[in-house]
């Protein structure tokens, strides 16, 4: 086996016990996106060897305020394996996680297939069914969130859990861009943010996604869910914290930490 599959290995391994590694790329310091999604494959398939499947796709670091946080200068993205999907109507137990955060996201589901290269924002559009309300916990299997580009990637974006609103609104006759959103923390506001967050339109994240994909021989398929990327900085939650993130047009939803 090679270092790159040995690699998706110890994150498997790391998921499972709840236990940090330390960065990949303090070992292999000039890691590549693609010999990141080299990892990333190989931890996936561990995953669908273990009955999950994919869903969809996450984006992340896809405003300003997460790649100042992280470090990084452009999104990372990963599927969404099917046990991350809860209803928010059941609380998430934080002890299976390593060192979680939450973000207010705008999840897209597509009804369409969408395959780069050369996916304009536009074609994005109509392929997308409706918007849906979203709450994404992140979870990084790298010690201390110290991260870099490749480090994310090749851990499934840092991807943890997804709570998902019981609402799908279509966008016909409104600008995604401009939806505002509010993110509470038992009751406190937290943070606000706007659609135009997420490389300035979702469904522009959308046709993101798509073109990154195409090299790898990846086509989004009707039915994923696209999970577009915080809207504003993640914060840190623990056992008993209620959050409730609000969206103009789209609705709420609402998850509690266990």
């Amino acid at each position: 086996m090679g270092l790159l599959q040995e690699m998706g290995d110890r994150l498997y391994e790391a998921m499972q016990a709840r236990q940090p590694i330390p960065p990949l790329t303090q070992e292999l310091p000039e890691m590549s996106v693609d010999e990141a999604y080299t990892v990333q494959t190989q931890l996936v398939e561990r995953l669908i060897g273990d009955g999950a499947s994919v869903t969809g796709y996450k984006l992340g670091l896809t405003s300003r305020p997460m790649q100042q946080m992280i470090g990084v200068d452009q999104p990372d993205f990963a599927p969404v394996m099917s046990h991350m999907v809860h209803d928010e109507s059941a609380p998430i137990d934080l002890s299976r996680f390593i060192q979680p955060k939450v973000e207010a996201e705008i999840a897209l589901v597509l009804k369409e297939p969408l395959r780069g290269p050369g996916v304009t924002t536009l074609q994005a559009g109509r392929a997308v069914a409706g918007a849906v309300a979203a709450i994404e916990l992140v979870d990084s299997r790298i010690q201390d969130w110290k991260v870099r580009l490749a480090d994310t990637v090749a851990d499934l974006a840092s991807a943890g859990a997804i709570v998902l609103g019981q609402t799908l609104v279509p966008l016909q006759g409104w600008d995604l861009r401009l939806t505002g959103m509010a993110v509470e923390r038992n009751g406190e506001l937290e943070d606000t943010g706007a659609g135009a967050a997420a490389l300035g339109s979702p469904l522009a994240a959308v046709a993101w996604l798509a073109n990154t994909l195409a090299p790898y021989d990846v086509e989004l398929q009707p039915g994923h869910v696209v999970m577009t990327g915080a809207l504003h900085r993640a914060f840190e939650v623990a056992p008993g914290d209620l959050v409730r993130a609000e969206f103009d047009r789209i609705g709420a939803v609402t998850v509690r930490f266990a």
